[in-house]
């Protein structure tokens, strides 16, 4: 019976760590589909970001203060510096870009471009380190880029060419900057912890979407429907707070390489969802298009793993 017990321990935590993996994916995925819901209202992309970082700060705050307390290493001023630099090009700016290219674009598109993420992460970390990209890494970016341009011309036929155009390249300006976060962050994370980083540089990226909204907006423009105010608690809450902290428990269990794979469920279900509630429409274009995006980054992460 002894020799049974830690099979099972083991099984039970790769079971809630793929549980976790899923959930944060969906809840990643949802955001887009609850920000195109809040913009049916007179909201615009400054406030509506404000509003889900005003909501979740509370939280990664409580995170900040524990972490203080349970860590008897101080940040030295490089970690500082870095946790400043990377929460507002990781977390503020690339929201920004993206609540402001969703306000052209469909829900999937949106998805699918921020996916792409692995393949920008490869590029910037190729030319930062001097590292090798392998003919099956280069063709199967290949493919995700090919998917990207399918699903573009189907939702440019289907509306306005410009601001599809407009909206997707904001959203592209947005997985750079996340992928340049993910790159920079690696170091950072491994000498302060994920969860102090984490919480510290949510912090920063809050900090900075206020200021900018109390820079630009007077405090009449927080006079909203309650409609606008249930959905940013909703993305702070399901598409912020708890994926952030699932998927950090689900790569602890199972390891970031599976956790990313089961994150490839993302575009799925936001295309799903986009159907369901935002009645986006689904052709075979955009089928054949999410399924080249899907096959390159799963390609790429699974080589990434192995190496």
């Amino acid at each position: 019976m002894a020799s049974v017990a830690p099979h099972v321990t083991v099984n039970r935590d790769a079971l809630i760590g793929v549980m976790f993996a899923l959930v944060a994916a969906v809840g990643f995925s949802a955001k887009a589909i609850l920000v195109k819901l809040a913009y049916l209202s007179p909201v615009d992309a400054i406030t509506l970001l404000a509003l889900r970082m005003l909501f979740s700060v509370p939280v990664f705050i409580g995170v900040a203060v524990w972490a203080w307390l349970h860590h008897a290493e101080p940040l030295t001023r490089q970690d500082k510096l870095l946790v400043l630099v990377l929460g507002l090009i990781g977390y503020y700016l690339s929201s920004f870009l993206d609540f402001l290219g969703l306000q052209y674009i469909t829900a999937g598109l949106e998805r699918l471009i921020l996916f792409l993420y692995p393949t920008m992460t490869v590029i910037l970390a190729a030319a930062i380190y001097k590292l090798p990209i392998g003919r099956r890494v280069i063709l199967a970016m290949a493919l995700s880029y090919a998917g990207i341009v399918l699903v573009f011309l189907h939702d440019a036929g289907i509306g306005h060419a410009a601001n599809t155009l407009l909206g997707g390249f904001l959203v592209f300006l947005s997985t750079l900057s996340y992928s340049t976060y993910l790159v920079g962050a690696g170091h950072a994370i491994a000498r302060i912890g994920t969860a102090r980083f984490t919480a510290y540089a949510m912090v920063v990226a809050s900090a900075a979407a206020l200021l900018q909204f109390g820079l630009t907006h007077p405090l009449s423009a927080l006079d909203l429907p309650l409609r606008v105010y249930e959905l940013s608690v909703a993305m702070a809450i399901f598409s912020t707070v708890l994926p952030v902290f699932l998927l950090s428990y689900a790569i602890k269990r199972i390891g970031s390489g599976s956790a990313s794979l089961i994150g490839s469920i993302g575009p799925v279900s936001t295309i799903g969802m986009a159907y369901v509630f935002l009645n986006e429409g689904l052709s075979l274009l955009q089928i054949a298009g999410s399924s080249l995006v899907l096959i390159g980054v799963v390609i790429i992460s699974v080589t990434t793993s192995k190496k």
